[in-house]
């Protein structure tokens, strides 16, 4: 329905309104005192105005809902456009239950409180209790690998680098209690919609370029062994010669190796303090470089330094990425669910402020030089949301059969 027809049907609403107030004080009195007449029984016109107010209300707010979805259109990498907030129950003689709370837990720092992104209630419980979605508690521990170099410990020079044996000795960790690698276009679904992924999922981001040796290396057994895929966070630089591209062409092709954004100059970071010249080079020059050799447009910023800026996250969105990555360790994330902390941390001046950003373009990564020893503390908070949306499953489903069922719909498979 169109938006024509939208405000004919307010007009109608009018103009019913317009007859019950505006002649009512004309109807004789004696008939609007009485429940019976010769003719048989009277609608008081009080109860008539409101049972129209009622239907006229989902009518108005079904007929939203198309129409947004139908001017919208939908992709599965676009991002949907959201229907307007309940303003009330459709259903008079039913009072909606109160809703909990965000999950909140004491097993990350107390200043990285939960943040939430998705505004309409109703999209928000349908896409999480919709069977085949991924179930309530599933967490996304993302790894921020910077350098990997061949041999044991002693091998490592550098405060940002690991050495091979500590970086199978991780994925052995994350194997061991459960967790499985996905990719980038996974991980955005999910974040967004709530699309299948596994209960403990990690995302394996390693920065910067590197050979083909690099990822056949230390990644492709992974690959080989567990089905894991790796995200290459690409600074598509203008010196970056041509058998490096034809390197890392071949690894993208080989199904392995996720490139993402990572920028083009990269030692320049962005932030609001950057041109609007400077930034829009970094993104589009990235999405540019990546679509050409790769083949597809990068879906996530992984902001080179881990800087970030509100200017730079809403030229981001505008050019069409989806989410973005900063180098804060705060924690895992789950659907609508990002720890982040609105302002700076005098113990952790390194952490920028995040939490007044958009939480899709904040995401947290922890490093990999201490990642093992978190990993059981991720599968803990996981394991304890799980238990907390389950308690509370009844009372979402019955907040949702009042307040969204005639807005959104059923949901399906319930």
């Amino acid at each position: 329905m169109n938006i024509a027809k939208i405000k004919k049907l307010q007009i109608i609403v009018t103009a019913i309104i317009i007859l019950l107030f505006g002649f009512g004080c004309n109807f004789p009195q004696e008939n609007l005192n009485t429940s019976q007449t010769d003719s048989g029984p009277q609608m008081d016109p009080t109860k008539l105005f409101q049972d129209i107010l009622i239907t006229a209300q989902a009518n108005l707010q079904q007929t939203a809902v198309t129409t947004e979805t139908q001017m919208s259109g939908s992709s599965d990498t676009q991002v949907q456009q959201t229907t307007p907030e309940p303003t009330g129950t459709i259903d008079p003689n039913r009072t909606p239950p109160t809703l909990p709370g965000t999950y909140q837990t004491d097993l990350l720092n107390p200043r990285d409180y939960p943040h939430t992104y998705i505004s309409d209630t109703c999209e928000f419980l349908k896409n999480r209790w919709t069977p085949g979605k991924a179930e309530p508690g599933t967490v996304v521990m993302t790894v921020m690998y910077h350098s990997i170099v061949k041999g044991d410990d002693s091998a490592v020079t550098l405060d940002n680098q690991i050495s091979s044996e500590r970086h199978k000795q991780i994925a052995l960790d994350l194997y061991n209690q459960g967790f499985s690698a996905i990719d980038m276009s996974q991980f955005v679904n999910f974040m967004k919609y709530n699309d299948y992924i596994p209960a403990r999922s990690v995302l394996l981001i390693t920065d910067d370029r590197h050979h083909e040796s690099y990822f056949s290396d230390h990644f492709l057994p992974l690959y080989q062994e567990y089905g894991w895929k790796v995200v290459n966070g690409w600074i598509s630089s203008d010196a970056t010669t041509e058998d490096l591209w034809k390197e890392n062409e071949r690894v993208e092709a080989a199904g392995y190796v996720d490139h993402q954004a990572h920028g083009v100059v990269h030692n320049e970071n962005m932030s609001d303090g950057s041109t609007d010249e400077y930034i829009y080079s970094e993104l589009q020059g990235s999405i540019d470089r990546i679509k050409e050799h790769f083949g597809k447009i990068p879906q996530a910023i992984i902001w080179p330094g881990g800087t970030f800026g509100n200017r730079p996250i809403q030229i981001a969105k505008e050019l069409g990425y989806e989410v973005g990555f900063t180098v804060n360790p705060r924690g895992p994330v789950m659907y609508n669910w990002v720890p982040l902390d609105d302002e700076i941390d005098p113990g952790r001046p390194a952490y920028l402020a995040d939490g007044t950003s958009d939480p899709l373009f904040v995401i947290p990564r922890y490093w990999d030089t201490d990642v093992s020893s978190h990993i059981d503390t991720v599968r803990q908070i996981g394991k304890a949301a799980k238990e907390q949306i389950f308690a509370n499953r009844e009372i979402e489903l019955e907040y949702y059969d009042i307040v969204c069922k005639s807005i959104t719909g059923e949901i399906p498979g319930l």
